[in-house]
């Protein structure tokens, strides 16, 4: 259970604050508590899920040992590429719905790694891993951010001064 003010993963929507943990009443009379959630970086939305919400990933935000824990095992992490385009795009669709840093960074490496091979021989790597990147660094940015107190432009450069 999450706690008003915490910073927490709401799926693909990304950083959220809890504001406000609420009771609804239905017609039918059935009471349901729900977590009145603020996305940080979109201030003109309020999300409510129910607290026994399951079908979207929704998790604490991690702490700044286990960012930095995650950063400086960027270089170690394995880079798999799957070179059946369906396969490898069902495989990076589950590891960004995942919601986990470690698999988005993995995703993000890949992609990365694969982008400058493609490159060294003169090939363009496709447009749907290139969204998908995009989408997993947002939120990798985005949770960063909030975890250093710093603008998700930054977050890059931190990355970087952190990596031996």
């Amino acid at each position: 259970m999450f706690n008003v003010d915490d910073y927490i993963m709401y799926g693909m929507t990304g950083v959220c604050k809890v504001v406000d943990i609420t009771n609804e009443k239905f017609i039918n009379g059935e009471k349901r508590k729900y977590y009145v959630l603020n996305p940080i970086y979109n201030n003109d939305t309020i999300i409510k899920i129910p607290l026994d919400n399951n079908k979207i990933p929704i998790r604490k935000v991690i702490s700044k040992g286990d960012m930095n824990s995650l950063i400086n095992d960027i270089p170690n992490m394995e880079i798999l590429w799957i070179d059946n385009e369906r396969k490898r795009m069902a495989q990076f669709e589950r590891m960004l719905k995942s919601g986990k840093c470690e698999e988005l960074i993995k995703l993000i490496r890949n992609i990365k790694f694969s982008k400058k091979y493609a490159r060294s021989i003169g090939k363009k790597i496709h447009e749907s891993d290139m969204n998908i990147m995009k989408e997993a660094e947002r939120l990798l940015t985005e949770e960063f951010a909030i975890i250093l107190n710093i603008y998700p432009n930054e977050v890059n450069s931190y990355i970087l001064s952190q990596i031996h």
